[in-house]
């Protein structure tokens, strides 16, 4: 009997062992130069515009004015801390889908601080205790789920992703509570007369002008240097990579892992509450459901580019904030709605991530085996 022969594939997708820095590098370029003639392609066939008007009236979008740039860097330092925020807990392999609720719990403990004590503390004891309840109601809101993975092994992706629910829900309902005005459903500006508990946009107005967000943009960076330090010279740093490698040899090796879940996550939450702080108090003065605006999720994708890396992470979320807030500009300025900004968004992020794929895998073509690069 003739042995049965086994056709070859046309098409193998083999994992690479390592890649050249510079030509993952390139391949990201690529990614993001051919996502630019897509949208372009895509902008030219609904509106018929030059595509280099497009992308001058992107760049206009994003840094055109001194106060469109510090919106954007402001939106930075946000992304930012969110995704260095779910960076340990997503080296460790626990997957925190649940930022946007850590933000929010974050936010609605400094919006109730701010509306109770803005008249009766000074500025200082109010800031300090804005920042001790967002930090707590954020800890508290990751250590949750962490203890429930930690004891029972529950699927943290699901807990964390249905505690977003709970806190949108108990976001609404704050707003109904504290409403402005009976019936609007929101609280509105918070101490709009005396600004107490409000961060200052005249920080350093010698240098940057008056209206800027420098506060935090030193408080973001310093977190980002913080973060690489404890990541890559701390014990607690060494046994998250240990335990996000295998848990197995995390125990052989003597370390506590539910303990580890804990304090991680713990850490997680933490800073998540604090990002609740940076937009309650140094940006929109308010809380509502969308405070968050979906940032929990863009940080996954921040952190999982950037390779765990905090200051690689610094390029990818102003590269994404800059695209976003051009792609803005370009659906206002060409009379398209909101959601042509928002497809724009997705080709880009869509292309990024492929490439990422080239990146991990390669393609061999044919019977002997040749290579695509």
């Amino acid at each position: 009997m003739e042995a049965n022969k086994h056709k070859e594939p046309f098409v193998r997708i083999v994992k690479r062992d390592r890649i050249p820095l510079w030509i993952a590098l390139l391949i990201r370029l690529a990614a993001i130069l051919l996502s630019l003639v897509v949208c372009a392609l895509l902008i030219y066939l609904i509106t018929h515009s030059n595509p280099i008007q497009v992308y001058r009236s992107m760049v206009d979008g994003a840094v055109g004015t001194g106060r469109r740039t510090w919106n954007t860097l402001r939106d930075t330092m946000i992304l930012l801390a969110i995704a260095l925020a779910i960076t340990p807990a997503f080296k460790m392999r626990f997957w925190n889908i649940g930022a946007e609720g850590q933000i929010l719990v974050g936010g609605i403990a400094t919006a109730a601080v701010m509306r109770c004590c803005g008249d009766s503390l000074p500025t200082a004891l109010l800031f300090l205790a804005m920042i001790a309840a967002s930090l707590a109601a954020g800890l508290i809101w990751g250590l949750i789920p962490a203890v429930f993975k930690a004891h029972w092994n529950t699927n943290e992706t699901l807990f964390t992703l249905m505690m977003n629910y709970i806190a949108i829900q108990l976001t609404a309902f704050f707003s109904i509570v504290w409403e402005a005005k009976k019936g609007s459903g929101t609280i509105g500006t918070i101490n709009q007369k005396t600004q107490a508990g409000w961060i200052s946009t005249s920080f350093l107005s010698d240098i940057f002008g008056n209206f800027n967000y420098s506060i935090n943009l030193i408080i973001v960076l310093s977190i980002t240097v913080a973060m690489f330090i404890y990541l890559k010279y701390t014990k607690h740093g060494y046994e998250i990579a240990v335990v996000g490698n295998s848990e197995n040899t995390a125990r052989y090796a003597g370390i506590n892992v539910k303990r580890a879940i804990m304090r991680t996550v713990a850490l997680s939450g933490a800073i998540c509450g604090f990002t609740g702080f940076l937009l309650v108090s140094g940006s929109s003065h308010t809380i509502s459901t969308s405070t968050a605006g979906g940032r929990g999720f863009t940080a996954i994708i921040v952190s999982w580019l950037a390779k765990f890396n905090p200051f690689v992470m610094i390029l990818i979320s102003f590269f994404l904030v800059f695209m976003g807030n051009g792609a803005t500009q370009i659906a206002s300025e060409f009379q398209l709605n909101e959601s042509a900004s928002e497809v724009i968004i997705g080709i880009i992020l869509f292309f990024i991530l492929g490439s990422e794929f080239f990146i991990n895998f390669r393609l061999i073509f044919g019977k002997h085996g040749k290579e695509a690069r």
